[in-house]
């Protein structure tokens, strides 16, 4: 398994420019939350209980995370319980796809948009496995804001902006 610092500096390389940076805080929530959504009208019943999809991915992500950073996971936290809480109020609504699809296609309007200012695409199209670092990316980026975690900053900047060197020098050799 790749290091957090490898995997969050992948991610950083094409991810430098603030614009793109900020697309992200509003595209990959919307992306997650209707994920979410889709995941958890997908249920099995257990004893007394209803475990959707989502639950279990939860799980598994947040376990994933904590392999890679467990402060950072910590944030994830915070931040998906309110996902799974919320999309589990609304997954019982009368069209639950249907706003689902329509927040996801919104989110990626938004990525693809920010991708622009960046001028460099995904860093999914590479490895499907960065779609997992977004929202990991994110909660770093705001503990960064915060002054938190500065060394892994730090460690981070570098690699990423000689990744992206060795990105466009591929792209015009």
């Amino acid at each position: 398994m790749k290091s957090a610092v490898e995997q969050l500096s992948t991610y950083k390389s094409v991810h430098l420019n603030p614009n793109n940076i900020r697309t992200h805080f509003i595209g990959v929530p919307m992306i997650i939350w209707s994920a979410f959504l889709m995941l958890g009208t997908l249920r099995v019943a257990w004893q007394d209980y209803q475990i959707s999809l989502a639950m279990v991915v939860t799980v598994v992500v947040l376990a994933y995370y904590m392999m890679l950073h467990v402060r950072l996971a910590l944030g994830l936290v915070l931040f998906i319980l309110p996902v799974l809480y919320t999309t589990e109020l609304v997954v019982h609504s009368e069209h639950p796809f249907v706003i689902a699809i329509s927040i996801f296609v919104i989110g990626w309007v938004i990525q693809f948009v920010g991708h622009k200012y960046e001028k460099a695409k995904p860093a999914f199209m590479d490895d499907l496995n960065q779609l997992l670092i977004g929202p990991f990316f994110l909660m770093a980026e705001l503990y960064f804001i915060f002054g938190w975690e500065k060394n892994l900053e730090a460690e981070i900047k570098p690699i990423a902006r000689d990744k992206r060197r060795a990105l466009e020098a591929k792209l015009r050799g």
